[in-house]
């Protein structure tokens, strides 16, 4: 597994996001994503999302995934 590949799957299914992934050992990854989509979402709900574009890659392939989940204004 390679961040690119995360990167790509968490953007398909989460279109409206800006989405940056590291992680240099194929499976410890750390990922910032800025989305509207999480106006109004709590925290485990944002990361519910992302971890579903995932879906059974997650503690597979992908061991670990550091989350920051943000809206824009969050991030400004």
């Amino acid at each position: 597994m390679d961040s690119a590949t995360i990167e790509q799957m968490i953007s398909t299914g989460l279109p409206d996001a800006q989405v940056e992934v590291s992680g240099e050992d194929g499976v410890h990854f750390e990922a910032l994503v800025i989305s509207p989509s999480f106006e109004d979402v709590p925290t485990l709900k944002r990361h519910r999302m992302v971890y579903a574009t995932l879906g059974s890659l997650m503690g597979n392939e992908i061991h670990a995934l550091g989350l920051r989940t943000l809206t824009p204004e969050e991030h400004s």
